[in-house]
């Protein structure tokens, strides 16, 4: 990690600890997943702030650690994991897919980082979840682009960063779900 992301590592740690002494866990598993989905989501946001980009190495560790968490699942209960396994899936499909389709309509418009990152969330997720978090995101993303125009801070053809917004919907989705 950088050390300019050093100082706002602890937020999301935060964030979780509240949750955490808040609310009656559930499931360990499914604490674990949306902790690491929180770290992951907030480090891209400080980088696609700060660079404009989502690092390929960040997606690949997202997708890693997904792998390493459900993978001993499998070993306690397969019967009982076919479904939520069935619906990360379709979450990955409808993250990255619905994104990849809005990559290609708007000719770049949206970057390839947030495609990916998508889909990753996705997994996280699972279906429903991300469908509400990318409609949170992309209200926020709107609103907020909108101030912006009519403030003239920026232009139609301006690129705005996406990952703040993809944070914020996955922390109210994540908070809604437990």
């Amino acid at each position: 990690m950088n050390k300019k992301y050093l100082p706002y590592a602890p937020l999301p740690l935060i964030v979780i600890a509240f949750v955490l002494f808040k609310l009656n866990v559930f499931n360990v598993f499914a604490l674990i997943r949306f902790s690491l989905l929180l770290i992951f989501a907030y480090v891209a946001a400080l980088r696609d702030l700060r660079d404009k980009l989502i690092p390929n190495r960040l997606i690949i560790a997202m997708f890693a650690c997904w792998v390493l968490v459900t993978v001993p699942q499998l070993f306690l209960n397969v019967e009982e994991l076919l479904e939520p396994l069935k619906q990360a899936l379709y979450g990955l499909l409808a993250g990255g897919g619905l994104f990849l389709a809005v990559y290609i309509i708007s000719r770049k418009g949206l970057g390839g980082g947030d495609v990916k990152f998508m889909a990753a969330a996705g997994l996280y997720l699972t279906f429903e979840r991300v469908m509400v978090m990318m409609f949170i995101s992309c209200l926020l993303a709107g609103v907020f682009s909108l101030v912006l125009l009519v403030l003239k801070r920026v232009g139609r053809k301006d690129a705005i960063p996406l990952a703040p917004f993809l944070f914020l919907g996955i922390l109210v989705t994540v908070f809604l779900s437990m």
